[in-house]
């Protein structure tokens, strides 16, 4: 630290954001540090970009130690990039952001003050959300009232991925070294002291998202497994509805047959009522699989993350 003055790690990720970086830099830059009296500490990580993404960072580098820039040996993801960026941090607390500029670093001054309020984690929470369609508004929303009512954490009803957590929360994460999960429910799970404040998430500078709906999947799946029984117990839920449904059925058909004399027929509802009940067995079994390959894998013991190169460490 300089003079006394607390350390404050500013970790991006960036997954090609050329267009982007240079005007993240700068504004970081342009923030009043001093009134802040903080030093600043600049933690990039490369996920293993294929445009300029290297170049730009390697460049921001030469301006001192305190830019550091961490590269992927391949397409970790996000997630990933951030957690390598807060084992790697050395500041008194750290705020995590995305390099597409959605999330205004002017915003980190306010994050700051809930943290010497004393909060441990600051959540940046969106009061609105610029360049989004309305579609990916409402999915949005509907996964976090899932994760509010199934799972064991409790996201903002808008969610929030522009956060500050202090030391002791870093400390905590790199003792949590999980590979299959999402980083900000291993935060909001975590507890301690939280507050938050409200900002208006922008459009994107430059560029286009890469977050597909193929990862937008895979961290809701994540969420799930990690933090909820619930689709266990909808699995359970549903076998048992489906044996009672079948046992009154049989009971029915049986029932007709003595006291009305009705003939056993319907192939047709039969083989709708198998096709329904296989379809929905594979579902059962999908979940399942879904946990047990994760515990397989997590059990393996490979790296979360492989770091190809490192400047300034």
């Amino acid at each position: 630290m300089t003079g006394g003055r607390k350390k404050l790690s500013v970790v991006v990720a960036a997954f090609n954001e050329e267009g982007n970086l240079p005007t993240l830099y700068d504004r970081l830059r342009k923030l009043d540090w001093e009134g802040l009296d903080l030093e600043a500490e600049y933690i990039f990580v490369d996920d293993h970009s294929t445009d300029r993404t290297p170049e730009i960072l390697a460049g921001f580098a030469t301006a001192g130690p305190s830019v550091k820039v961490i590269r992927f040996s391949k397409n970790f993801g996000s997630h990933k990039a951030f957690a390598a960026g807060l084992e790697n941090c050395s500041g008194d607390a750290a705020v995590i952001l995305a390099a597409d500029l959605q999330d205004p670093p002017e915003t980190i001054p306010l994050l700051v003050e809930k943290w010497r309020a004393g909060s441990r984690i600051v959540w940046a929470v969106r009061g609105s959300r610029e360049g989004e369609s309305s579609l990916t508004k409402a999915l949005s929303r509907l996964y976090y009232e899932l994760m509010r009512r199934y799972a064991e954490v409790r996201p903002p009803p808008k969610g929030a991925d522009f956060l500050l957590v202090d030391r002791i929360v870093v400390e905590q994460l790199r003792a949590a070294p999980e590979k299959h999960t999402s980083l900000i429910s291993l935060i909001q799970w975590m507890g301690f002291e939280q507050d938050e404040i409200t900002y208006d998430k922008e459009a994107r500078l430059s560029g286009r998202s890469k977050w597909t709906v193929g990862k937008k999947i895979k961290l809701a799946v994540d969420s799930f497994v990690s933090f909820s029984y619930g689709p266990v117990r909808m699995a359970s839920f549903c076998g048992l509805t489906f044996a009672i449904s079948g046992f009154l059925y049989a009971a029915v058909i049986v029932l007709s047959a003595i006291f009305l004399g009705r003939d056993v027929q319907g192939w047709s509802s039969l083989m709708c009522v198998l096709l329904i009940v296989s379809g929905v067995q594979l579902i059962m079994l999908g979940i399942l699989g879904e946990y047990l390959w994760r515990t397989f894998d997590e059990s393996r013991g490979r790296p979360r993350f492989i770091i190809e190169k490192r400047i300034n460490f």
